[in-house]
């Protein structure tokens, strides 16, 4: 991950708090095993503060199934989430996200949100 890429702006935004995360216990566990990974070599203790950012600053959901039949179920929780949050649906993998499956959901890359939090600050 390239900390000066829109992933790592985006993070940037979400540290300055300039909006919430929202999570439910799924994301969390997914996304420490990512960060976690070797090949991105990110320290432990930075990742940990990331979770512990998340958690007390972030937006904790509890959300139903939405029987979305995605390419890949474990796709989910992001798409359930970010339904129960009215939240939007971030994702280098939008095509994991058919429209038809979407609920209402707006699902963005990341460059994509950036430009939409950019024109919406002018």
């Amino acid at each position: 991950m390239n900390a000066f890429g829109s992933p790592g702006r985006i993070l940037d935004l979400a540290l300055a708090g300039e909006f919430e995360v929202a999570y439910d216990g799924r994301i969390m566990a997914e996304w420490r095993d990512v960060l976690h990974r070797e090949k991105f070599a990110f320290s432990k203790r930075d990742v940990e503060a990331l979770f512990a950012f998340i958690e007390s600053e972030g937006s904790s959901a509890n959300p139903p199934p939405l029987g979305a039949e995605l390419p890949d179920p474990d796709d989910a929780p992001f798409l359930e989430t970010a339904h129960a949050s009215d939240a939007v649906l971030v994702t280098g993998n939008s095509k994991h996200y058919p429209p038809e499956e979407r609920r209402g959901v707006t699902v963005m890359t990341p460059s994509e949100f950036l430009e939409a939090w950019v024109s919406a600050q002018n």
